[in-house]
């Protein structure tokens, strides 16, 4: 079973009164009675998502032990916040460099992504609360230990994230098939800046919304039959653009 699984409902309240990072709280269909009432109260002052899912699912997560109808899907590390993101790149005196992914699902991937960050110098990484992947045991083993070391951040609303970081200053891009090649040699292709940097949903790619509110569209230059790479492989290049760039 995964250590970062806890159930019952004491321990599950004392999770959320240590202030841990926790991923989600799946409750069973029809609990409603006084402590998983607290729960989920607590739970929403926390501003921790919580799920109503068949008996069986948790069953299922707790190896069939007595769960008393609640699960925890705690964070292997605590979250940091955009702020601690920001403060961090202010404290090593560099231009801020962030990694939003937009609903990014597939946890192999994430964890490259943030093995990759580490190495490339990346202050933080953003990730959405809802439709998204999220730390978990298997992010932290991909990352081969990055995860330790890389601040990531959940946020609640994208676009109202984006619109912040836009009026703080940083340029916002977003990796997108019709982008502009980062061979290109124009001004546009200009990534030492203080930056956000955006990897779309696998299949998808970035959201319309999302789109919409970059600056700019990058996009890795490709004359094979494959029209695009695996997001991790594809945010590899790009943050290693960047870290080519500001190393100049």
């Amino acid at each position: 079973m995964d250590d970062n699984i806890i159930f019952g409902r004491n321990p599950v309240i004392e999770l959320i009164n240590a202030h841990h990072s926790i991923n989600k709280i799946l409750v069973a269909d029809g609990a409603r009675d006084g402590s998983i009432k607290k729960i989920t109260a607590l739970a929403l002052d926390h501003k921790i998502p919580v799920d109503f899912v068949p008996r069986s699912k948790l069953d299922q997560l707790a190896d069939r032990q007595n769960h008393q109808g609640v699960v925890a899907l705690a964070a292997p590390v605590d979250y940091s916040s955009l702020d601690d993101i920001l403060n961090h790149a202010q404290e090593i005196n560099q231009p801020p460099f962030i990694i939003l992914l937009d609903e990014i699902q597939d946890p192999h991937n994430f964890g490259a992504i943030l093995r990759t960050a580490d190495a490339a110098g990346v202050h933080g990484v953003l990730i959405p609360k809802h439709r998204s992947v999220s730390l978990s045991a298997t992010v932290a083993k991909t990352s081969a230990g990055a995860v330790e070391y890389v601040r990531v951040a959940q946020i609640g609303n994208v676009a109202q994230t984006i619109r912040r970081l836009k009026e703080l200053g940083l340029t916002v891009v977003g990796a997108d098939l019709d982008g502009l090649s980062i061979f290109d040699q124009s001004a546009r292709s200009d990534l030492n800046v203080p930056l956000v940097l955006i990897i779309g949903n696998e299949g998808k790619g970035i959201r319309r919304l999302t789109k919409e509110l970059c600056d700019r569209l990058i996009a890795i230059p490709m004359v094979g039959k494959i029209n695009s790479l695996n997001a991790s492989s594809a945010a590899a290049v790009l943050i290693y653009e960047v870290f080519r760039q500001r190393r100049q």
